[in-house]
């Protein structure tokens, strides 16, 4: 090994020796700097020992693995052009959207803008749409002000047990509230029996709320097919798109959607706002009181700049739809196909073909899902187990135990979803990786060597 150093080159035996000479000349010339008061810098092994330390760790960060993130799912990277869009709105045009001074005009005008990028990409009027804060909140104000509304009519709802917790939790609030919920099995992909769905309607039914698309298997519903159902028995449909919406085409006239939830994260925007789509003739109540922003249905000053965000992610995402989603669904197959061929005793949760085209959902068997993902970690992958907002539970995930998955199966789940940023060298990396680490896993898993003694 040569190191160069001062003008010259000198010849070290190993990366150990070379970091201890570096570090001692280092500390030498600190002396030499120092002049009389070098003999305040001790030039001794615990220095030289730091120094090499030191040196160690910044040899690290320049050979640290490059980021790749697979957990789109959870949060999306905020595009440079929503980030450059939004800013003047904080600094320049930073005036309460609500007041009646012209200084107000530009932030009430680029809100009023925003609001119809998203209407058109939903085939909505400008007028049926509603910021807040982000899905969980449209969710929230979606079931409680509807059922709040529509009670005299009726206390039932019918779900599924695969929704988002915004969902599921909301539902949980309004029985304890006197509501009535029925929650929907579905099949081994994830998908609802619209034969169940159309037995479970009462007469006091007053909504039916499935998700488009499902956050952790990637699983798109049959919306249209849902809505036709709402329609003919005159119950109000509302669906949870935050995964869907701009990652599949949504008309929701021709799905017959009544309500609708997103939020700009899950698609390049900001976190932080998010909307509700309400069909022009609902009866549906303010959800958030103070203010007769939004038409007097959800008080607070409106978040500008969010809002602006917002509509440039929609904007973007609509126009590059048909390319990003070719891309990704590519990379996806690609990912899976090596999975499955190459991992044995792994299999693929949710639809086979009738997913999201991010979305690659795994489970392997005599694993634990948090021990793979912090292995991954190391190498430098951003992976999830489930969903994003309860990564911190022991519990498996209730979606894959609804598709029929056991316990201990559920439990060694794997959630990539990707983004058009990652390239099919990304996706080999990865594929690499998992299967080393799999095989390590499974190697220090008692479960996997009684298995193998048993089929031997």
């Amino acid at each position: 090994m040569l190191v160069f150093f001062q003008f010259s080159y000198i010849i070290i035996k190993n990366v150990d020796e070379a970091f201890t000479f570096i570090a001692t000349n280092y500390v030498r010339s600190k002396c030499l700097q120092a002049g009389s008061s070098c003999r305040e810098i001790p030039c001794d092994t615990i220095t030289i020992k730091a120094g090499v330390h030191i040196l160690r760790r910044k040899a690290d960060l320049l050979v640290m693995k490059q980021l790749i993130y697979l957990d789109n799912a959870a949060t999306t990277k905020t595009r440079p052009e929503v980030v450059e869009a939004m800013l003047p709105y904080f600094t320049e045009y930073y005036g309460n959207p609500s007041s009646v001074y012209e200084f107000s005009a530009e932030p009430k005008r680029a809100i009023a803008q925003a609001r119809e990028t998203i209407a058109k990409a939903l085939g909505a009027k400008s007028n049926e749409i509603y910021f807040t804060y982000g899905g969980t909140e449209s969710d929230n104000w979606a079931l409680i002000s509807t059922a709040e509304a529509y009670q005299a009519k009726g206390k039932h709802i019918i779900t599924t047990k695969i929704e988002h917790h915004a969902i599921l939790h909301t539902c949980e609030y309004l029985e304890q509230r006197g509501f009535e919920v029925t929650y929907l099995d579905v099949d081994e992909f994830g998908v609802v029996k619209l034969d169940e769905l159309e037995k479970a309607i009462r007469p006091d039914t007053i909504l039916i709320s499935v998700m488009f698309a499902n956050n952790e298997i990637g699983t798109i519903e049959p919306i249209k097919e849902i809505g036709e159902i709402a329609k003919k028995h005159g119950i109000l449909f509302h669906t949870d798109a935050v995964q869907a919406f701009c990652h599949v085409p949504i008309n929701v006239d021709e799905c017959h959607i009544d309500m609708l939830s997103s939020s700009a994260h899950k698609l390049n925007g900001p976190k932080g706002t998010g909307f509700l789509y309400i069909r022009t003739g609902l009866k549906t109540r303010s959800f958030i009181h103070g203010g007769a922003q939004e038409r007097k249905r959800r008080g607070g000053t409106e978040n500008t700049a969010g809002i602006v965000g917002f509509g440039k992610a929609v904007e973007i995402a609509m126009a590059t739809m048909e390319e990003r989603t070719a891309k990704e669904k590519a990379m996806r197959d690609h990912l899976i196909e090596r999975v499955l061929k190459e991992i044995p005793f792994a299999r693929l949760n949710g639809h086979p073909s009738q997913r999201l085209s991010n979305n690659a959902n795994f489970a392997f068997q005599f694993i634990e899902g948090e021990s793979m993902l912090i292995m991954l970690d190391m190498e430098g992958i951003c992976g999830s187990s489930g969903s994003a907002c309860t990564s911190g539970s022991l519990d498996p995930s209730h979606v894959l135990l609804a598709i029929g998955l056991p316990h201990e199966i559920a439990h060694g789940s794997l959630r990539l979803t990707i983004s058009d940023q990652i390239t099919m060298e990304d996706a080999d990396y990865v594929v690499d990786n998992l299967k080393e680490i799999v095989n390590h896993l499974r190697e220090m898993s008692p479960l996997y060597e009684d298995f193998i003694k048993k089929n031997k």
